[in-house]
């Protein structure tokens, strides 16, 4: 599929096909996973990141040109000290052994979010990896990592304004470049896995007009069958875009 660049539903109608372009994704439910199993909640999230592997290849296959996965909010450093120190040194362990997987495939590989509080060598890892990979173009992932909607828009309004101090307005078409994802177009299909029906502070802007599928599927058990799954249930929808469907009949 062509990857047609970025498009605002709000001031314009996204291209709509029948594989979505940005599938994003948030991966919920590796800690009850694990207590299901009489697991420590670490080896729900080790699985977690064993299952990402499996969902970029299917991107991939599928033809997705863009894949965004919310692997740690700004709200989890709420968690228990150990488990947080768990996260950072499974975000280390990935970067290290699959970077070079991805560049291989053609993958490049985005980490967006406020990074200045990771370990520093887990922010030399995040440099070096979109540095390799930043020239690949089959497929688009992207981490959010210390990531939150909020932040995103506030981080971006602060960043417009002191490139524009004397501004007294803003459109947005000004605006939306300043974004953390102003480089891809906006999600067609959002996923969340575990149960839970809120988008929890992903992604606020870009989801405006994005198709929300809810699943109980925990993200360790969510493999291509279930990633099949979602993709057809979005075939199923109509995307208007503020139109009519009697305007989306006639062509």
């Amino acid at each position: 599929m062509t990857d047609t660049g970025p498009c605002s539903s709000t001031l314009a109608i996204p291209e709509v096909g029948e594989v979505p372009r940005h599938v994003a994704i948030i991966m919920d439910g590796n800690g009850r996973w694990a207590k299901s199993r009489m697991l420590p909640r670490v080896a729900g999230h080790t699985k977690g990141v064993a299952r990402v592997r499996e969902i970029v290849e299917a991107c991939v296959l599928r033809g997705i040109a863009h894949l965004t996965l919310f692997a740690f909010s700004s709200e989890n450093w709420r968690r228990p000290a150990e488990e947080v120190n768990k996260l950072m040194e499974l975000f280390v362990q990935a970067l290290e052994r699959e970077v070079s997987r991805l560049h291989r495939n053609g993958i490049r590989l985005r980490i967006i979010g406020d990074k200045a509080r990771f370990p520093a060598r887990l922010q030399h890892l995040i440099r070096e990896s979109e540095q390799l990979t930043a020239g690949n173009g089959r497929l688009t992932l992207t981490v959010a990592a210390n990531y939150g909607g909020r932040w995103d828009i506030l981080q971006a309004f602060n960043a417009w304004l002191h490139d524009h101090p004397h501004a007294t307005q803003i459109s947005e078409a000004a605006f939306a470049p300043y974004l953390s994802m102003a480089d891809a177009p906006e999600p067609d299909l959002f996923i969340r896995t575990g149960g839970e029906q809120r988008i929890s502070n992903f992604l606020l802007w870009q989801l405006a007009y994005t198709e929300l599928y809810f699943t109980p599927v925990l993200w360790p058990d969510f493999d291509a069958a279930e990633l099949d799954r979602a993709i057809a249930w979005y075939r199923q929808r109509e995307r208007r875009f503020g139109r009519t469907s009697e305007q989306l009949r006639s062509g």
